[in-house]
């Protein structure tokens, strides 16, 4: 038999159809706790319950001092180039912050990609909400060291995106492979997250190849879980 919702199990519900709907986009902040229980004739603790349902959900979060925002926005995490940015293509807001464009050697690197050459001109970004400032995702970008990009370390990227960059020097991504996992950020990551050292976050590695097979860019990314999810299509 199945049993009634109880109070807050009805408001979470309503207010999840209303954020999975679009109704409520990604980004926006919910009404408070007070106009949610006058909405709803129920008590602040009620509300509180809803929105901790919510919460667990991956739909919203809940920020002290703040309010509660929209996370969930349908989208997936990429935008078929490999730019993982669902939260700016579905009107989230954001920001980029680049750390640092240098010139870098990693044999390593070169050997997991098959790569004859150890060279690679490495961008360095973060990006954050633009409503708090809240860092929400770290990347570092490989890329070959073709004479367009290799002019980025003196001149920087300026109002162009990694995408632009590729484009003009002729890379045009094509197919690839993503490996995700999870794992705890280190001190060097948390600083530069702003977070706490063992949090936990997505840490995605994406190579993407040229029609010919030849590289076009690896990146190594540290994505917030209550940011962004994996979605996987089959069938």
């Amino acid at each position: 038999m199945t049993g009634v919702p109880l109070k807050h199990q009805r408001i979470s519900r309503i207010l999840a159809r209303e954020i999975r709907s679009g109704r409520r986009p990604a980004g926006e902040q919910l009404p408070g706790e007070h106009a949610l229980a006058q909405r709803f004739g129920v008590s602040r603790t009620t509300v509180r319950a809803a929105l901790a349902e919510l919460s667990e959900e991956g739909l919203i979060t809940t920020r002290t001092g703040k309010g509660s925002y929209v996370l969930f926005d349908g989208g997936p995490l990429d935008d078929g180039l490999g730019r993982p940015c669902a939260l700016a293509l579905q009107g989230v807001e954001t920001r980029v912050r680049t750390l640092a464009v240098r010139e870098t050697q990693d044999s390593g690197l070169a050997d997991e990609l098959g790569l004859e050459k150890n060279a690679f001109v490495c961008v360095e970004r973060t990006r954050e909400l633009a409503a708090d400032g809240t860092v929400v995702s770290y990347e570092r970008s490989y890329l070959p060291p073709l004479s367009v990009i290799r002019e980025l370390p003196a001149k920087g990227l300026g109002e162009d995106s990694l995408t632009e960059v590729l484009l003009r020097a002729g890379l045009r991504p094509d197919h690839g492979e993503q490996r995700v996992s999870g794992r705890r950020i280190d001190a060097h990551e948390a600083e530069l997250l702003r977070r706490t050292p063992g949090d936990w976050f997505l840490d995605t590695r994406r190579t993407s190849r040229a029609a010919d097979g030849s590289f076009v860019e690896h990146v190594v990314s540290l994505f917030d879980p209550d940011h962004f999810e994996l979605t996987l299509a089959f069938g």
